[in-house]
């Protein structure tokens, strides 16, 4: 949210803020070192225009996802910086925490029990995969956020958290109907990309009523249109008619959408139907370690057919790496990508199309760095100067930094894509109470029973 658009959501009464803060968009890293993607200092700036908006309207902040993985410690980086202008502005909020990180005992446990089930397109879970997750998170419903409301927070700091839960929490919390809450929360969940502003930078407002809800944007040089709103469905889904959520599935197959205004839509006709409830489980890794090197290429005899070149440059660098440092070929992996011919979508272009240039860029894997860096080295001459046939003349393609080869470090992904099955949704949540100043004076701490 814009700082020129404060007042004007002030203005519409809202009861409460929700934000959802994060995202596994950019990757396993943020939840394997638990850091945020986002500098501090924008982070700090927006916390504190809706910091200052709680504590104008005494409406409560739900945040959910905090710093971007919603791990422990992507809460407690959220935590410190909520104290902190807490104290700058003499600010005396009761702060809720909702922890939802799992030891690997546990989800082990939960393994042995059976409780644990593959999403697509991983396979069954086993415990080897468990230990190697730096760090796992279970995916929250909107219930945590309950428990803290009930609690009197004003700002509630969630771990991982369902995108839609976050802001359909409080309406569901006050009663609202199932149905238009979990569709309001899933249009609402990337701020206003859902209508003519286009972009998760601009806050929207949902109102929830009887047999629907409204949505229209804060900023008042924007629109919520008929055609804006549904088409949400398909963004991070793969049906455009349900959504599957903790404890349940969201049905707008039969949903109405009516231009009530120049910037408002009114849809009804969602549907809620309960199901048993599972968890999303969330584990990254960090076992293996890459080097990578980066030439551009214009040869002409490369650009003509450069299928060819990536084959026996593939080729070529794999023997050279057995040969050079003795190892088996099952000891470490090389990838070619092509940016300008096919580095992107890993397809090639329309026959006969030929690239102007090529980012050769070469990814060399293995299970310690110093192994990585090693192959790396060794393939060095060959990535550097090898024709595209024998014979012809030695090229010498263009190196885009010096030394040219490039330790990454520990390449982090997401090994865990499953669902546990849970007696109830706070079975894996701790939640935690802080009350301001007092520096952040610990009232209460509680694992859900």
């Amino acid at each position: 949210m814009f700082p020129e658009e404060v007042d004007h959501a002030l203005a519409l009464g809202p009861h409460a803020i929700a934000v959802d803060a994060g995202s596994t968009d950019s990757g396993a890293a943020y939840l394997a070192k638990g850091m945020s993607k986002n500098d501090r200092g924008s982070v700090k700036k927006d916390l504190e225009l809706l910091m200052g908006m709680q504590h104008t309207a005494g409406i409560p902040i739900l945040i959910g996802t905090s710093g971007q993985a919603g791990g422990d410690l992507n809460v407690d980086w959220t935590r410190d910086i909520v104290l902190e202008i807490a104290e700058e502005r003499g600010y005396t909020p009761k702060i809720a925490l909702l922890y939802s990180e799992q030891s690997p005992r546990l989800v082990k446990q939960k393994l042995a029990d059976g409780k644990i089930a593959a999403l697509p397109p991983l396979g069954d879970l086993d415990e080897e995969t468990i230990d190697t997750c730096l760090h796992i998170v279970a995916l929250m419903g909107p219930e945590p956020y309950f428990a803290a409301l009930d609690a009197g927070a004003d700002i509630v700091i969630g771990g991982r958290s369902s995108d839609p839960a976050v802001i359909a929490a409080y309406p569901l919390w006050k009663g609202a109907p199932a149905g238009p809450s979990w569709h309001a929360g899933k249009i609402a969940e990337c701020g206003a990309q859902a209508t003519t502003a286009a972009t998760g930078q601009r806050g929207v407002l949902i109102e929830i009523h009887e047999d629907g809800f409204d949505v229209e944007p804060v900023d008042p040089r924007f629109r919520a249109t008929t055609d804006s709103i549904p088409v949400h469905l398909l963004y991070e889904n793969k049906n455009p008619w349900k959504l599957t959520e903790p404890g349940g599935e969201l049905d707008v197959q039969d949903c109405e959408y009516v231009q009530v205004t120049e910037a408002k839509v009114r849809v009804t006709g969602s549907k809620w139907t309960p199901q048993p409830y599972t968890m999303k489980l969330e584990g990254a890794s960090g076992n293996l370690f890459q080097t990578i090197m980066i030439v551009g290429i214009t040869d002409p005899d490369v650009l003509a057919e450069p299928q060819a070149f990536h084959d026996k440059m593939l080729f070529v660098l794999t023997e050279r790496a057995k040969s050079a440092t003795g190892l088996d070929e099952d000891e470490f992996h090389i990838s070619l990508r092509m940016y300008g011919w096919n580095g992107v979508s890993g397809m090639p272009p329309a026959p006969g199309s030929v690239p102007l240039e090529i980012g050769l860029m070469a990814v060399i894997t293995a299970n310690t760095q110093a192994l990585a860096s090693e192959v790396a080295k060794a393939c060095n001459p060959y990535f550097f100067h090898m024709p595209l046939r024998s014979g012809m003349e030695l090229p010498s393609y263009g190196w885009a930094f010096s030394p040219g080869d490039i330790d990454r470090g520990a390449v982090y992904q997401f090994v865990l894509n499953h669902v546990v099955s849970v007696e109830h949704p706070l079975e894996l949540v701790r939640i935690e109470t802080l009350e301001t100043p007092s520096a952040g004076r610990l009232v209460s701490s509680a694992q859900a029973q």
